[in-house]
């Protein structure tokens, strides 16, 4: 009987023994690993479309943007994004612009500057197409807007907030604009007739309803007479001007557009209108209602500043009644 107490003792030793030796303790060294295992890093990707349907994937967020339009520019920093490449500037710039690159304009980009500035987007007009194949190359993406609407205008907004991984703040810059747009044309009283033209010395064209000015008229309340010519090919938002029907509609009003010199381009078209007797018995011309809009709000996209092209309008064409 001893003997097998003995024995019994000794079986469960050795089973003790195995259980404790079947679990290893972690060193303080092993638990540190443990709690610091690194997490794999989480990259969004981003694809948007732009004003001509191209789909542009990113890997990544983009950081930083060069432009070529002052419009582009405003709404761009609306929504915070970090700009490295400018339009050349024709007045005063901003302090905070004045150390960032200019890069030239849609009409005479700088290609050197653009491609020094390496951007990781470059902003611009549909008519820079031809050129976007060397810019790519280098690692930038391009990507095009339009601004023939005040939706355009918004839509871009909202795209840029996008871009910028600012939707919030786009969305409250539009909600504002379309607060302002729709106490605006609740007021507007239908009925001006308007030739709206735009002009630089020796050319003219009449703004089509297509264009930012014409949709800004219908917006304001105006009547643009030119709303059937036929469009230009080469400028779809525009037509050629065709005085027979401008004196049979009679306009009320005729507003200038430019890029710049306005004085220039209305001396240029005063004298046009005097070469030809027919233009004096227009109501507008008889009642000194041939006006230069601001090239700021009209010659070009004004972004943000939309609302006040509107106003701007509104206050022409009150002026006629």
């Amino acid at each position: 009987m001893k003997k097998y107490i003995l024995m019994m003792t000794a079986l469960l030793c050795l089973v003790v023994l195995t259980a404790c030796g079947g679990k290893k303790e972690a060193t303080p060294q092993e638990e540190e690993v443990d709690k610091e295992e690194p997490k794999a890093e989480v990259v969004e990707k981003l694809e948007v479309t732009d004003a001509l349907g191209n789909t542009i994937s990113f890997d990544k967020a983009p950081e930083t943007f060069a432009v070529m339009s002052a419009g582009d520019m405003d709404m761009l920093l609306a929504v915070d994004a970090k700009i490295v490449g400018r339009p050349n500037a024709r007045g005063p710039v901003a302090d905070s612009l004045k150390d960032v690159q200019e890069i030239g304009n849609p009409h005479e980009p700088n290609f050197e500057q653009i491609a020094a500035v390496g951007a990781d987007v470059l902003i611009v007009s549909p008519s820079f197409e031809r050129h976007a194949a060397n810019i790519e190359k280098q690692g930038t993406k391009v990507i095009y807007t339009e601004a023939n609407s005040i939706q355009d205008i918004q839509d871009t907004l909202t795209f840029f907030g996008k871009l910028a991984g600012n939707e919030d703040k786009a969305t409250e810059i539009n909600d504002k604009i379309t607060a302002q747009m729709k106490a605006i044309e609740e007021t507007a009283d239908a009925g001006v007739k308007t030739i709206l033209v735009y002009g630089a010395p020796g050319t003219y064209l009449a703004a089509l309803p297509n264009s930012l000015s014409g949709d800004l008229l219908a917006k304001a309340g105006g009547e643009n007479i030119a709303s059937d010519f036929p469009k230009e090919e080469k400028y779809p938002n525009y037509a050629s001007l065709s005085v027979e029907k401008i004196i049979e509609r009679n306009p009320q009003a005729v507003m200038l557009i430019t890029h710049g010199e306005p004085e220039a381009v209305r001396e240029a078209f005063e004298k046009e209108m005097a070469q030809n007797a027919a233009w004096k018995n227009l109501d507008a011309v008889k009642n000194g209602k041939v006006t230069i809009l601001p090239s700021d709000l009209f010659g070009t996209n004004p972004g943000t500043h939309i609302v006040d092209a509107l106003e701007e309008m509104q206050k022409q064409l009150e002026a006629v009644k």
